[in-house]
C-alpha cells in the first residue's frame, strides 16, 4: 500500500498560465530595459502634440536655449523621423506647410549659429 503513493501532478492549465506569466514577464523586462521604441517600433505615434507643448512651455518660460537650440526629433507618421528645433518648426516654410501648427515666439529672438 505505501508504494502506491503518487504525488499530486500539476494541471495543465496551471502550467499554460506559468508559460504565460514568464513570456509577459520576459517581454515587459525586454521593452523596460531595451526600450519599447527599439523593442516594438510598430507602437511609435505621432509625437507632433508633444513637441508643440514643449516649444509652448518654452516660449512662455521665455527659455531661449530650449526653443532656439534644443533639438526635437519630430514623427508625424507621414514623413520620415526628422529633427530641428522649435524655431524652425515654427518659422521654417517647409514646416509651416505640414500644418504642425507649431506658435512662432514673439518674445524670443533666435540668432543664427
Amino acid at each position: 500500500m505505501i508504494g502506491d503513493k503518487r504525488g499530486q501532478g500539476l494541471s495543465t492549465s496551471t502550467i499554460v498560465l506559468l508559460i504565460l506569466a514568464v513570456a509577459v514577464l520576459v517581454i515587459l523586462v525586454l521593452g523596460f530595459t531595451i526600450g519599447w521604441s527599439k523593442f516594438l517600433p510598430f507602437l511609435n505615434t505621432n509625437n507632433v502634440q508633444d513637441i508643440k507643448t514643449a516649444c509652448a512651455t518654452a516660449c512662455s518660460t521665455e527659455s531661449t536655449f530650449d526653443f532656439c537650440t534644443t533639438p526635437r526629433e519630430v514623427n508625424d507618421k507621414v514623413n520620415t523621423k526628422f529633427t530641428d528645433t522649435c524655431d524652425k518648426l515654427a518659422n521654417d516654410a517647409k514646416y509651416t506647410v505640414r500644418n504642425y501648427a507649431i506658435a512662432k515666439c514673439p518674445t524670443i529672438t533666435c540668432t543664427a549659429a
